[in-house]
């Protein structure tokens, strides 16, 4: 993500997928075989857990090798996820850091938009990278299966107005890469591979309280007279003992 706004200041679908086609080595390597998914079974499921403004965004991924390569030399490989969060949602980097310290992930960042306190309509989409590290060797081993959660602390944004009471918020199921670094003489040899998962994966709804149009001049109003009110107390002289 870092290539990617190196040369893009927002995020766009459309070019993201431009530069992982164009500017990445994806599914490029001399060691392991270009047809890697072939050769692998993955799939993921995502949920949104909790309640209210606070919420997790939980992926559990299922990793198994389907056909080992006993001919790779020794290997560590990881997952990166990538997370396209919309403007009605944000994840705090701070928080995040203080989980990349208890070790919960290898690596995270955030890109694109990180400001805290914008509503949802003045904020753009951010996105989220996740490594994860899943061993030593693991492509040498036929049958392996690799069970791991990822959770994401979420926050919604204040959202825009709606009669409905609710401002409903899509995430698009993630990206999975997997890299994996080669140890060969007399250097060192990093694959890079994008993954297929074996499950239709659906998009995740996420149904946020918003305020209605139609309250907003009450809202106003009780406003105006509790802030009067205050006003005229703390302007009060202090009576005399």
């Amino acid at each position: 993500m870092e290539s990617y706004y190196e040369k893009h200041e927002s995020f766009i679908d459309s070019l993201f997928d431009d530069f992982l086609t164009r500017d990445l080595p994806v599914n490029i390597c001399e060691v392991l075989p270009s047809d890697l998914n072939t050769l692998l079974s993955l799939s993921i499921w995502s949920r949104i857990k909790g309640d209210g403004s606070h919420r997790q965004l939980s992926s559990t991924i299922k990793f198994k090798i389907e056909k080992s390569l006993f001919h790779v030399p020794t290997h560590h490989c990881k997952f990166i996820i990538i997370e396209r969060l919309p403007s009605g949602v944000f994840v705090d980097p701070f928080e995040l850091e203080h989980l990349l310290h208890r070790a919960v992930f290898s690596d995270v960042a955030v890109f694109g938009d990180t400001h805290l306190e914008l509503p949802s309509v003045l904020s753009n989409i951010s996105v989220v990278e996740v490594h994860k590290d899943i061993g030593l060797n693991i492509l040498s081993h036929n049958k392996n299966l690799i069970d791991f959660t990822v959770d994401l602390p979420l926050h919604s944004r204040y959202p825009r107005l709606d009669e409905s009471g609710y401002v409903e918020v899509r995430l698009k199921a993630p990206d999975l890469f997997l890299q994996c670094s080669i140890q060969e003489k007399p250097h060192n040899r990093t694959c890079f591979f994008r993954l297929e998962t074996d499950d239709e994966e659906a998009d995740l709804t996420w149904s946020i309280p918003a305020g209605k149009r139609s309250d907003a001049g009450v809202v106003s109003a009780i406003t105006f007279v509790s802030a009067l009110l205050s006003s005229t107390f703390s302007l009060e002289p202090a009576q005399e003992v």
